[in-house]
């Protein structure tokens, strides 16, 4: 057990959240809101949604002092973008909005013509950071960042972004694009830290972003799931709420468990406080009311002692989830009658 139990609870108040200074972008808040949920039915969240609780989401999320918005054409079919666009209103222009392309035949007048669909649905002439979806197993990055660079020198977009991408690809990004490739999003949480080994060193080193997206991995880090109680929906196909998975997560989440009664917080904010404790890293957890989003900004008052996040991060490299294969395999095991 850590010895943490008489340290002083963390300070509730929600002052304007901690910043990171970003080549091109200026001050990105420590904590930004992901907005692949706006507009996508799937996740229960129809048209009453965007027009009431997406919006009182993103004017609170203002008011607390967050300045990154994460969006991308594909999510929603452009719904995410519309919807953003709209919430922010007349502060969209003071933010950083953050949008994807998804690099389909992505040659320069494709590249082109894709930034101005997302700008358009935004209602910006300028989008601060626009970002490759993910790398195109095909098409190198030569071919890419070209189209990305006239945009930069044309001032249509603030910087360039990749997402998806490893270390090695990222390097390759840069060279093609003859500048820095400011930031790279990756999923990234204690049940997830890969970018640990090489991402946020060469982040750190390079004074880039890694933006960590399903920083609670769905919710298995909120603490409320297990073995005996196991989510519906969406979440349901994730492998990480298998029974093995779940299993051998309870360590972990243990630990998470221990470290926010310490702090008298919920432990999907102690999950975000380790990662925006990392040099060089923001989140850009959903939120799917106003007092998520305010939860999300409160862990950025959390201060985590250095053998807190110690034990964390010791947590978060001992877990080690089976396979989607083997956790198919399970399901289908225990629909069996026998």
């Amino acid at each position: 057990m850590l010895a943490v139990l008489h340290r002083p609870r963390a300070a509730t108040r929600l002052d304007a959240v901690r910043t990171l200074d970003v080549d091109g972008l200026g001050a990105v808040s420590r904590v930004g809101l992901g907005t692949w949920q706006f507009g996508s039915r799937e996740w229960g969240y129809g048209d009453a949604y965007a027009s009431g609780e997406a919006k009182a989401i993103v004017r609170r999320a203002r008011e607390l002092g967050i300045t990154l918005f994460d969006t991308a054409e594909v999510y929603g079919f452009g719904r995410s973008e519309r919807i953003l666009g709209d919430a922010l209103g007349a502060e969209r222009a003071g933010v950083v909005v953050a949008t994807k392309v998804f690099p389909v035949a992505p040659f320069p007048p494709v590249i082109r013509n894709r930034l101005a669909g997302s700008a358009r649905r935004l209602g910006l002439h300028r989008v601060p950071l626009y970002q490759v979806h993910q790398p195109n197993p095909l098409v190198p990055d030569s071919v890419t960042m070209p189209g990305m660079r006239e945009l930069l020198d044309a001032g249509r977009i603030g910087a360039v972004g990749v997402s998806n991408y490893s270390l090695q690809r990222w390097q390759a990004a840069d060279a093609a694009l003859g500048r820095p490739v400011v930031s790279n999003q990756v999923h990234f949480s204690l049940a997830a830290p890969g970018a640990l080994e090489d991402l946020v060193p060469f982040a750190e080193r390079e004074n880039r972003m890694v933006m960590a997206y399903s920083p609670l991995a769905q919710g298995l880090l909120g603490g409320r799931y297990g073995v005996d109680n196991r989510p519906g929906g969406v979440r349901a196909a994730n492998p990480l709420f298998g029974t093995e998975n779940l299993r051998r997560a309870e360590p972990l989440l243990g630990v998470l468990r221990e470290v926010a009664a310490a702090h008298d917080v919920a432990p999907a904010q102690i999950a975000l406080a380790w990662l925006i404790a990392l040099p060089r890293v923001v989140v850009i957890p959903g939120a799917s009311s106003v007092a998520q989003v305010e939860a999300n900004a409160a862990a950025t008052e959390i201060g985590l002692q250095p053998d807190e996040q110690a034990a964390l991060t010791a947590a978060a490299r001992a877990f080690s989830p089976v396979s989607a294969a083997h956790t198919l395999l399970e399901r289908v095991r225990e629909r069996l009658p026998f």
